[in-house]
């Protein structure tokens, strides 16, 4: 019975989808969704995914173009919303990066740290299950210790439904820009740099989600920072 159910999972999974991938468009602040694109850099290869985690295009993706920086303060709820909901079985991991100067001049390719994720839900063996599956929006809180300054704060989520082959996760990116107020003195850690943080062989990157049916599931990249 698992091996019906993981064919026809990975059957379903390979199907030409009726409409086009899904994108990260819109900033969330104060329970608004903001314009699209008006605070999210948009990138230039419409809604392909980023797929060799070697490249500089998995900080913002593809000729991501600078936007507008919102300001937010440190331990409000923020979020993104999609031009459509995630329809590939994944994971997603939330980053900020603190520009040196201005968000607006910043191609974060200084040190990054993790402020939220959503993994796999496991049970042993006999099923895997994928929280994001069908979310629109995806809000979470800015760590109420953040130092001040301005940011990339990167979301992504990474596809698992052709992961079974090198290259085959999907990462689909994007990067708002934002002005944290009200911080504190926090220490982010771990820091990591983008591209660097994952390897193509990684676990949780490299995997075949429908048979045999995994056991666990790390995920990548490092731990959540909460401040």
């Amino acid at each position: 019975m698992k091996t019906l159910f993981g064919l026809a999972s990975l059957v379903l999974a390979l199907l030409p989808q009726a409409s086009a991938h899904y994108r990260f468009i819109s900033l969330i602040y104060g329970g608004v969704t903001t314009t699209a694109f008006q605070y999210v850099r948009q990138s230039t290869n419409w809604n392909s995914p980023v797929t060799d985690v070697t490249s500089n295009d998995l900080r913002c993706n593809v000729g991501a173009t600078t936007a507008l920086t919102a300001n937010v303060t440190a331990g409000s709820t923020v979020g993104f919303a999609l031009d459509q909901a995630i329809y590939h079985p994944g994971v997603l991991n939330v980053y900020m990066s603190k520009a040196p100067s201005t968000a607006a001049s910043y191609d974060g390719s200084g040190k990054w740290f993790k402020i939220y994720q959503i993994s796999a839900v496991t049970d042993g063996g006999s099923t895997i299950m994928f929280p994001t599956d069908n979310l629109a929006t995806v809000t979470f809180k800015i760590p109420a210790s953040t130092p001040n300054g301005q940011y990339l704060l990167r979301i992504e989520h990474i596809a698992l439904h052709v992961a079974s082959s090198t290259g085959g996760a999907q990462f689909y990116i994007a990067c708002a820009q934002i002005n944290v107020t009200g911080g504190g003195n926090g220490n982010p850690s771990p820091l990591v740099s983008i591209p660097g943080v994952y390897a193509a062989t990684d676990p949780g990157i490299l995997i075949n989600i429908y048979w045999p049916i995994p056991t666990s599931y790390q995920q990548p990249g490092p731990t959540v920072w909460t401040g």
